[in-house]
């Protein structure tokens, strides 16, 4: 089945830049909870975004990775200690407990937490209030309130070598429910190829900032993301894709000391193709933030979580010419967003 897209996916630099909630308010609540889905729906976020993994029996849930201990009270469940295992992901070996060996029925009995308590302590007190959602359920909410939906499918990969294929039951559900606002990511390029084939919906090849995609690993292909961001490997991603999803330092690359260099071309490069670029990810904490953006006392023990000038680091990305930011905290780049459509 052919998802059509709605006309302003293929007009949408004619508009302001997105606001892409990064796993949800995940600054604000545990990430890829309907807690924190819905927390970014109010603060003005324009998409929210699920990482997309697979269960025993096939359903995609969302969570940033299918091994959970570090998200879910597993492990300090009994009936379950039984399921920790080591495998190798994209390569490497994982140790802990992963969506895959268990059911829906059994994940929806475990409750969620949050993943770097020491650096945001606040979100500790909703841990165990929510359940791992579905994918389902995450569209379900989002046609509710009329905001976009930003998939990504996590190692595809590997979960085609179980059995487990994303991207058929992902197609399904938007099709489902009629979705049209939608973006649909991946860090590897196989799967959006393949997607090219069977939805008009538009495609984010995701880049990190070194490394390559694990599709190219397995098949030997020697290239890298270096390769891609350059003039001719934009041009081959825009065969198949409607834009990129990069690391910051792809667009403004930081020193060793953690200032801000010169940016680089990559955004004009891109949109001389045809692409799109959106941004990840905003982060609020000084820990998270190029030096130049950071606010306070080093000295203070609370110095790497405290806020820092977060909306300035935003600013200057969209004054480069950027579509869109995955943000942590939505409110925060709903907020500048709107200023600078009140000063156009």
């Amino acid at each position: 089945m052919l998802i059509q897209p709605e006309p302003a996916a293929a007009e949408r630099r004619h508009g302001e830049p997105i606001v892409i909630a990064h796993r949800g308010a995940s600054a604000l609540r545990p990430e890829h909870t309907l807690l924190s889905y819905e927390a970014a729906i109010a603060m003005g976020a324009d998409y929210i975004e699920p990482d997309l993994v697979a269960t025993k029996d096939h359903v995609l849930v969302a969570r940033h990775e299918n091994e959970i201990s570090g998200t879910t009270d597993v492990a300090s469940r009994p009936e379950f200690a039984g399921r920790r295992t080591t495998k190798t992901i994209d390569g490497r070996p994982v140790t802990g407990w992963f969506t895959e060996d268990f059911t829906l029925a059994e994940l929806k009995t475990l409750r969620a937490r949050e993943r770097v308590p020491d650096l945001r302590p606040a979100n500790a007190a909703f841990d165990g209030l929510a359940e791992i959602p579905t994918f389902e359920e995450v569209v379900q909410l989002a046609r509710r309130h009329g905001v976009g939906v930003y998939p990504e499918t996590k190692h595809p990969t590997y979960f085609d070598s179980i059995g487990l294929s994303l991207e058929e039951p992902l197609l399904e559900i938007l099709g489902r429910y009629g979705m049209r606002k939608v973006f649909i990511q991946s860090f590897e390029t196989a799967n959006l190829r393949e997607l090219r084939g069977k939805t008009k919906l538009p495609l984010i090849q995701l880049m990190t900032f070194g490394g390559k995609p694990y599709d190219w690993v397995v098949s030997g292909d020697p290239r890298t993301y270096d390769d891609l961001v350059t003039p001719e490997g934009l041009r081959e991603v825009a065969r198949y894709a409607d834009g990129i999803g990069v690391d910051t330092r792809r667009v403004v690359p930081a020193g060793p000391d953690g200032r801000l260099a010169s940016p680089t071309t990559l955004v004009r490069d891109a949109h001389r193709a045809g692409l799109d670029v959106h941004v990840w990810t905003i982060r609020n904490e000084n820990s998270q933030l190029p030096a130049d953006f950071r606010l306070g006392d080093p000295a203070s023990p609370v110095y790497a979580r405290a806020t820092g000038d977060v909306m300035g680091w935003l600013a200057k990305l969209l004054d480069l010419g950027v579509d869109g930011a995955f943000c942590d905290d939505p409110g925060m780049g709903r907020a500048i967003v709107t200023q600078r459509s009140r000063w156009a």
